[in-house]
């Protein structure tokens, strides 16, 4: 059971704002209740590297990079070996195999978990059809598709929280990592994702990790809306 005097790193806040200041800022409104961050693609221009090194070095915070990072295998590999350099705790690939093989090659030696994307929570069955992904439904894709990162040798899987439970119960998920973004707290605005549970159903259905981003940041009282989003989680 997690100690809640300590820091809950189950919860990872996605600060999905446009530059460090602001990034900075959200961090430190919200102090010792978040240990763990998320920096994204948007931000990455917005100084979002020196951003991860601050938080990290300075102030002990655990980084999970979401580059989504997809090409041929030998950029990958090197596109995450120059991302070793930062301390990242995570990063994330598409789950495709040839990527997930060319990152784990890239991380090799360091610390840094490899997370594979299955299938981005703000798509449905239309936008797969849309972008002439074969036919099935989106659950079957993901968990279809988590299989096969984790034989490519992912150290996790990002999907919805809705099919964490599936994904749990594969073979190959033992030991693996789980991170669900879409996640809401009750009574919250989806906003662009399609594929969302609460907190308190996403870590009963098998995740390690859950990211919540505008619930958080949008907030009046930022680590108010964390404590809360903790305290469901401890006591569902």
């Amino acid at each position: 059971m997690t100690d809640a005097r300590l820091p809950d790193d189950r919860l990872i806040v996605a600060l999905d704002v446009p530059n460090v200041i602001a990034g900075l800022d959200i961090a430190t409104r919200l102090g010792d209740a978040v240990s763990f961050y998320k920096i994204g693609l948007g931000m990455l221009t917005g100084g979002g590297l020196a951003l991860a090194n601050e938080l990290k070095h300075d102030h002990g915070k655990r980084i999970f990079l979401d580059m989504k990072l997809f090409d041929i295998g030998a950029t990958v590999e090197a596109a995450v070996r120059g991302f070793t350099q930062f301390d990242i705790d995570f990063l994330t690939v598409h789950g495709d195999p040839h990527v997930v093989r060319a990152a784990k090659e890239g991380a090799a030696g360091s610390d840094m978990k490899i997370l594979a994307v299955t299938i981005l929570t703000s798509l449905d069955r239309a936008d797969l059809d849309a972008s002439l992904i074969r036919k099935g439904t989106v659950s079957d894709l993901v968990i279809d598709r988590a299989a096969r990162a984790f034989a490519a040798g992912a150290d996790g899987i990002v999907a919805s929280p809705q099919e964490a439970a599936a994904i749990r119960a594969l073979p190959e998920s033992e030991g693996r990592l789980i991170v669900t973004p879409g996640v809401r707290p009750a009574g919250a605005s989806h906003g662009d994702q399609k594929r969302v549970a609460t907190p308190a159903l996403a870590m009963n259905d098998g995740a390690d990790h859950i990211v919540v981003g505008r619930p958080i940041w949008q907030s009046d009282d930022p680590r108010a809306a964390a404590l809360a989003i903790l305290a469901e989680m401890r006591h569902p």
